[in-house]
């Protein structure tokens, strides 16, 4: 779709987040676009050290992940774009479009609701990653799927939720499903 347009170049495409960042230290895009789901590790892990690498390439990230902490980690990542794959072909286009003029694009759907979202400041100074990690906690996901659905190792997890508990003082599971809860972290 992309090479169809007359002002776009596709220079490269990988498969793996390692893949995309060789390319990206290889070629040096105006533009990335990146899955946040990819094999071999996690789009948004992958972003510090594109950014390193090349700190002139804009990201915009294509994926299925409609959740704003997603959007939210990945912008304070410095993306520029963020779309969903159920997006119409020709937001991708404006967002790549946009991410080359150094701008943000954001789909409207999702903007829309990271903007209907309280103040985007942690509670209890809980860490993106640490929010994500009690949410799949409180929805009842052991460390081994929580690892797996967050692409990080299982000792990350047991860390992040050594973390929790204590800046939270809890330590029983279920004193976090209540917290989560009543933080609105989860529906019941």
């Amino acid at each position: 779709m992309l090479e169809r347009e007359p002002d776009i170049e596709v220079v490269a495409e990988a498969g793996d987040a390692d893949s995309a960042a060789r390319y990206v230290s290889g070629h040096h895009p105006k533009v990335l676009i990146l899955d946040i789901n990819m094999p071999g590790g996690s789009g948004l892990a992958a972003i510090p050290g594109i950014r390193e690498q090349s700190p002139d390439t804009e990201i915009v990230v294509l994926t299925m992940q409609d959740e704003t902490a997603f959007a939210r980690e990945a912008l304070q990542a410095g993306v520029l774009g963020y779309i969903l794959k159920e997006a119409a072909s020709e937001e991708l286009v404006k967002a790549v479009r946009m991410a080359a003029e150094g701008r943000t694009y954001l789909q409207p759907e999702l903007g829309a609701r990271l903007a209907a979202e309280p103040d985007s400041a942690t509670p209890d100074d809980l860490s993106e990653r640490e929010l994500e990690v009690l949410r799949l906690i409180a929805l009842g996901h052991t460390n081994n799927e929580i690892a797996e659905q967050l692409y990080l190792s299982v000792r990350t997890v047991e860390s992040h939720r050594a973390h929790i508990q204590q800046k939270l003082a809890m330590t029983t599971r279920s004193e976090l499903v209540r917290y989560a809860i009543d933080r609105g972290l989860i529906d019941v």
